[in-house]
Order: structure tokens, then sequence, then C-alpha cells
């Protein structure tokens, strides 16, 4: 995970624009050095998020998603534009020549910590149609952390995948409750025997619990390739280089 920092125009935002992505592509450049197998550019800084982010956020997303393609460009790139900005990260990952994006609320409304978010899967592919990026691929949170999932209590998550993958998901995105806390090891095997579609981990990951999720079809991270573990912190580098030397061995 590119954590991009708090974009013009946001609460928290005190950096240029270029600076900002000077920052985004450091990260990208320390990550292919250690040998990640792909980027997902994120506006994790924008703090509080709002389900309408304006456009310039999309124009800023766009400008720091095709620099981090420029700096890397024999990598799978992808792009999550918080919260629930789905269209808007089809037009950046469209006009930044990015390869998929991270959705949240594709199937099944819920309550997240930023408001109602409505199920989009519908809207979100026809978008994608119409604008002739067919090409860009959608994972799809399910059971998403940081919400409340009471209005869809009688739907299991392997339900929940199976209605993504029947919506035309290109994967699943399983994670914890909250950033950092792992997903549900036992929920993975539920969801990998209920989809065809690749299943990926988002949340929680960690150089001690990497064993329980070999099953998935990739691993999502961010906190732990932090300093200290924390999202917010710089990457270390020292700790994607343990970790991908521990896990080499384990995919071979």
């Amino acid at each position: 995970m590119v954590h991009v920092g708090a974009l013009p125009g946001t609460p928290r935002s005190s950096l240029p624009l270029a600076q900002i992505v000077d920052q985004a592509c450091q990260e990208a450049e320390a990550y292919r050095d250690a040998g990640i197998d792909g980027l997902i550019v994120e506006n994790m800084h924008d703090l509080p998020y709002t389900v309408c982010p304006g456009p310039e956020v999309t124009a800023a997303m766009t400008v720091v998603g095709a620099a981090v393609r420029q700096s890397c460009p024999h990598l799978p790139v992808g792009v999550q534009v918080l919260s629930a900005a789905n269209h808007q990260a089809i037009a950046v990952a469209l006009a930044a020549g990015l390869d998929f994006i991270r959705a949240e609320g594709f199937v099944f409304s819920h309550v997240a910590d930023g408001g109602i978010i409505n199920a989009c899967a519908g809207d979100l592919l026809r978008y994608r149609k119409q604008v002739g990026a067919e090409n860009i691929q959608i994972f799809a949170d399910i059971k998403k952390k940081h919400s409340a999932h009471a209005l869809t209590a009688d739907v299991g998550v392997a339900q929940t995948a199976q209605a993504a993958q029947l919506f035309l998901a290109d994967g699943v995105v399983l994670t914890g409750t909250a950033t950092a806390l792992p997903a549900d090891p036992c929920e993975l095997q539920e969801v990998k025997q209920a989809v065809k579609i690749p299943v990926l981990i988002g949340s929680g990951v960690t150089l001690e619990n990497v064993e329980n999720y070999l099953d998935a079809n990739a691993l999502i991270i961010g906190s732990y390739f932090k300093k200290e573990g924390y999202w917010a912190n710089a990457v270390d580098p020292d700790r994607v280089k343990k970790f991908m030397e521990h896990i080499s061995p384990l995919r071979e």
C-alpha cells in the first residue's frame, strides 16, 4: 500500500502536491526494490473521509497514480479512493494507466464510519463500460472493515462473496474489523470454497501470522510494512525485506 499524503483541500493537507507525489514515488520505489509483487495507491491520509470527495482529489490522485506508474512500470498498480469513491477510482486508473481498483460497497449496502455506503456494482460496471475502461479490474471488499453490517446480518461472508462474483467482480477482498486487524482464517477458507474468483486478504497480515493466509490469492499489506507497524508512518524497508525473505520459500 502506498498511503498518499493528505491531499489539497482535505483537513490535514499541509504539503504541496509536488512533494506529495515525490513521497508516494519514494514509497513505491522502496516496495519495488524489496521485491513486492504489486502496489495500491490510496488516499489514506485524507481524514476524515467523505463519500463524495471533490474533483480536486480525483485530479490529485491521477497525478500521483501516473507518477507511481512511471516509477514502477513493470509492477501491477491499482488505486483506491476513499471513501467508496469507486467511479472516481475508475477514472483515475483510466487516466493514469493503472491496472485495477479496490472498491468498497460493491454489493450489499452497509454503514461505514464515513456514512451509509450503497451497493454500486451495476452503476460502476456500466460506467467502466461507457468510458472504455474494461481492462481495469475491480477487486471488491466484502463485509469491509470500519463498518457495521447489521443491515445484512442474515447474509454470510460466503454469500456476499458469491454475490460479488455474480455481479462480475474480478476478485474479493476479505478484511478484519479495522485497519491492521487480521482477517479470520476460517472465513478465508469459507470464501475460497464459495467462489472461483481470486480472494485477497486486505488487512492485518504480519510476519507472524502470514502462514494463516497462504491459501489467499494475494495479500494487501500496509501497516506491517511501516515503521513500528503503524499505517501513518513511513515505509520501513527492513520490515518489507524481512517479510519478503520469509514468504519467498513459502510460495514455492
